[in-house]
């Protein structure tokens, strides 16, 4: 299936520059907006299965935006789109409810491969960026704070993978099992830990020496 996208962006140059990018990696672009109080109509209008967004923007910002949209329509994925690598932006974009994080930067190559990751329910967040969140989450964390507790054997695995950084599907390929189990899982482990998306999960796992050796 063929992802629809909302392009969010107060430079119209950039819009451009995106919506021409998706078109030519195989993705329609059903609409697009300018702030974030125009994404939260345009989103609620369209109901596109992505939305590429801007934090830093006029009006209403991309990170108050997100929050309103995955509110009132939490089948929509909201993915971050930004030069800030600021790790606070990071971790405030995650807590409104975004699935993923994406930097300008990156090479048109790298940018359509990780969304793409979306299709197979992979959070298109750059290794390099999930690395910095699990230190971010890490420092801001008590060390003694263990809340495993009422987990599974087979959950306390998986998010010892998790904090490996492996996509579901190598998840699934290690644990013999499909993806949608994984998914299953990682549902559970994030409800039972309080915690809203699977790089604040790998960052605990981390911290706790759950990480197996491969």
């Amino acid at each position: 299936m063929t992802l629809r996208f909302l392009v969010v962006d107060d430079h119209a140059l950039f819009r451009d520059g995106m919506v021409s990018l998706l078109k030519a990696g195989g993705m329609q672009v059903v609409g697009e907006a300018k702030n974030g109080e125009e994404a939260v109509s345009e989103a609620a209008r369209l109901k596109p299965d992505v939305v590429l967004m801007d934090i830093d923007m006029p009006v209403m910002n991309g990170i108050d935006a997100t929050r309103k949209i995955t509110g009132m329509l939490p089948e929509i994925r909201v993915v971050m789109l930004t030069a800030s690598q600021e790790d606070h932006k990071l971790v405030d974009a995650l807590r409104a409810g975004a699935k993923g994080y994406l930097l300008k930067s990156l090479s048109s190559d790298e940018f359509i491969n990780l969304l793409r990751g979306l299709e197979k329910g992979e959070p298109p967040i750059p290794s390099s960026v999930t690395a910095r969140l699990m230190n971010y989450v890490a420092q801001q964390s008590s060390p003694n704070e263990v809340r495993n507790d009422n987990l599974t054997e087979r959950e306390v695995e998986l998010l010892g993978y998790l904090g490996l950084g492996l996509p579901n599907k190598l998840i699934a390929d290690r644990l013999g099992v499909s993806d949608n189990t994984v998914k299953y899982h990682i549902k559970n482990i994030l409800q039972k830990l309080n915690f809203s998306n699977r790089a604040e999960a790998a960052a605990y796992a981390v911290r706790h020496n759950l990480t197996p050796k491969l």
